[in-house]
């Protein structure tokens, strides 16, 4: 195709002295939003996207695709307290999920439906906390291009407003007292009383009584010393214990203080982990003995689950319940102990090269009892239980042709029975799910997951290729709509668990994290170069696609490899790791990234910023960044500069465009909205690999 003519981008002259390390930033002045020039070049940008977007062949045909293998329905487990049952539930033609109560009878009512609230779609269901006995719920909205987020709490059986809303309670935890009159929560402090600069977290713990003004919620936990702390909340079945955990960002390690609630007013917390001398995650949930059941990785990279004295809780004391499997990464447990059972149970999920295993336990001693069958070799997440006791368990599970399906196991009875689920708008289709292993430059194995259309079929396919390598998360072979759109129309779908993810626990984590970040990039490239050797695709039919850190994964890869890929999809990326920690929530990362206020630490980050090391000449790939016109989780800086450094840049003629949504957040958008970005993302990446619709290749078409 022709050279596209780019909106004009003045680069600036702006060099940055940072510890001896000239730093050139050409494009800083794309950082304002409000200028009336990043304004019009933005609003151009918009107009070349637009113009592009018109010459794709086939967009019909992926919108239509999308909107066939969407699903809808319940797609998590329910929360059960007392004898209500609360679930969301998304219909078609929903823009965004409604939360129902169920009784005991089994009669449903809509409790909140986000578009009575705002019929524009954009207020969305963000989380809900039911009481221990349900007659209450907290719930928190979700406004797109909003900073807080607000708390109300309602009568579960009239959804009556009887108190709230709370402020600023954006990424909170809440916990509840017994009586359904007294919750814990998060909140941050009023702007008013920060710096204007100040773009710390400044958490707080509160206790808030019902029909009480918010003003008066007292602070339990937290102050000018932790910042940046995220706080998990966590009440005890009887009531008379808290304990809170307190994380600086998402980091891999985190403090546990224990408090007595003689006074909930004025609880006394005691400090029984210390993150930084214990150097992991540990995750505490309280026994019915008062006993603490601890979830960690100390000494486990793989995840074990301990129980401890609340007293004595350092790792000396742990007693070992379930023991690390090394091949096998610990997902999540549940504790069984209703008064049905015979004796207390444990449910725990694990995942082996993705796969999940769910085996039941004996709380006493973590002796194996049984193994508990799935319907197939999938993945099972929101492990749920009615509280504060109960013997049954609620799961999702999905694989790659099944949307969310949620069961439940009776324990007492040892019967399991699909309960809900979601369903397609379509007939999804028939997809062979695999997993194979390939070697990193370093020898290393890293797992792919590989999706094709269940047909035989010989020579390589347009393959998507999929990343996020960070912050410990791990890929698992989900059903992704996106994915079996592609892979409907005769692609191949990948997923690379590249380290810096959690698919091989922690180790697989710290792997690829802080100075071993550049590990993650070229393991995917790596993978990457795997799929063009083995015939699976070839460099011009294939596409890579990541999504916030993901996107900087892929983004990165591209820039260091601009010869492997036919085109790159960046939704909401991280591009410029100098300046990150200026924008949004990337101050929290720094444990991930590291932080360009250190000297060793900010060539860590130079040696991979996407934004820093663009090439003038180099033949580039198309690019399509995508993300929203205010993004309060990354920042929309990184799209711009990224964007504009690139188009400046490229000696090739495959296009650089950016795509922006106005009226959405980061990860949460009006069903409508997520559908057709898919569709743009599937009909970009088609077009720039040469993968066309059956009906397109029945009819002669290129």
């Amino acid at each position: 195709m022709p050279r596209l003519f780019y909106p004009a981008a003045w680069r600036g002259d702006v060099v940055e002295d940072l510890f001896g390390f000239p730093v050139s930033d050409p494009y800083r002045w794309l950082e304002d939003s409000d200028d009336a020039r990043v304004r019009d070049w933005a609003a151009a940008q918009d107009r070349l996207f637009l113009a592009c977007r018109e010459q794709w062949r086939e967009k019909e045909f992926w919108a239509s695709s999308v909107d066939q293998v969407s699903s809808f329905g319940v797609p998590e487990p329910p929360t059960v307290r007392g004898s209500l049952m609360f679930l969301a539930e998304q219909l078609r033609g929903d823009e965004q999920r409604r939360l129902i109560v169920v009784n005991a009878e089994g009669d449903r009512r809509v409790l909140v439906d986000p578009m009575e609230i705002d019929p524009s779609g954009h207020t969305g269901l963000y989380a809900w906390w039911p009481s221990r006995e349900g007659g209450r719920v907290a719930v928190q909205m979700e406004v797109a291009e909003q900073p807080g987020s607000d708390i109300v709490v309602l009568d579960a059986r009239t959804g009556e407003v009887v108190d709230g809303p709370l402020p600023r309670a954006r990424n909170t935890s809440v916990a509840w007292l017994p009586g359904g009159d007294a919750f814990y929560y998060v909140s941050r402090v009023p702007g008013e009383e920060l710096a204007p600069d100040d773009m710390r977290l400044h958490r707080r713990v509160r206790l808030h009584r019902i029909g009480t003004p918010w003003q008066d919620d007292t602070v339990v936990f937290g102050g000018e010393d932790a910042p940046d702390h995220y706080y998990g909340l966590t009440v005890g079945a009887d009531g008379r214990r808290l304990a809170v955990t307190a994380v600086a960002g998402p980091t891999a390690q985190n403090d546990v203080y224990v408090a007595e609630l003689v006074d909930p007013e004025a609880p006394r917390f005691v400090k029984v982990v210390d993150g930084a001398a214990v150097g992991a995650r540990v995750l505490p949930r309280f026994l019915a003995d008062g006993a603490l059941l601890l979830v960690t990785d100390h000494e486990a990279p793989c995840g074990r689950v301990c129980v401890a004295d609340r007293h004595d809780a350092g790792p000396a004391a742990w007693r070992t319940l379930i023991a690390e499997d090394p091949q096998a990464p610990l997902d999540e447990c549940l504790v069984l102990d209703g008064p049905a059972l015979a004796r207390p149970l444990l449910l725990v999920a694990r995942a082996r090269h993705g796969t999940s295993a769910l085996t039941l336990h004996d709380l006493a001693d973590g002796r194996l009892l049984t193994a508990l069958p799935l319907p197939g070799a999938g993945v099972v997440s929101c492990l749920r239980a009615s509280v504060p006791h109960g013997h049954q368990a609620w799961f999702s599970y999905c694989d790659a042709t099944t949307p969310p399906t949620v069961y439940r196991y009776d324990a007492a009875l040892g019967t399991m029975e699909r309960e809900a689920g979601a369903a397609t708008a379509g007939h999804a289709p028939r997809i062979r799910s695999r997993a194979v292993r390939c070697r990193a430059g370093d020898g290393t194995e890293i797992t792919l997951f590989l999706f094709t259309p269940d047909e035989e079929h010989r020579g390589p396919r347009p393959t998507l290729l999929y990343g996020y390598g960070s912050f410990g998360m791990p890929m698992r072979p989900w059903f992704f709509p996106l994915a079996a759109a592609w892979v409907g129309a005769g692609g191949t779908y990948a997923v690379a668990c590249v380290r810096g993810g959690g698919e091989e626990g922690q180790h697989w984590h710290d792997a690829g994290r802080g100075p071993n970040k550049h590990r993650a990039i070229s393991d995917f490239n790596d993978a990457a170069a795997w799929l063009v050797e083995t015939g699976t695709t070839t460099r011009d039919q294939l596409a890579i696609y990541g999504q916030s850190a993901g996107g900087l994964l892929v983004v990165a890869a591209a820039v260091r490899r601009p010869d492997l890929y036919a085109a790159v999809v960046a939704e909401g990326p991280l591009c410029d790791m100098v300046r990150y920690e200026r924008f949004g929530l990337g101050c929290t990362w720094t444990d991930e990234f590291g932080s360009a206020c250190r000297p060793e630490q900010l060539r860590w980050l130079l040696t991979y910023s996407p934004y820093h090391n663009v090439t003038p000449g180099t033949p580039y790939p198309a690019f399509l960044f995508t993300g929203a016109v205010t993004d309060l989780q990354t920042g929309q800086a990184h799209v711009t500069k990224m964007c504009a450094a690139l188009q400046h840049a490229t000696a090739g003629d495959r296009p650089i465009l950016m795509r922006r949504e106005p009226g959405t957040a980061h990860a949460a958008s009006p069903a409508s909205k997520e559908r057709a970005l898919t569709a743009d993302i599937l009909a970009f990446a088609a077009e720039h690999t040469g993968l066309a619709s059956k009906t397109t290749c029945g009819s002669g078409s290129a």
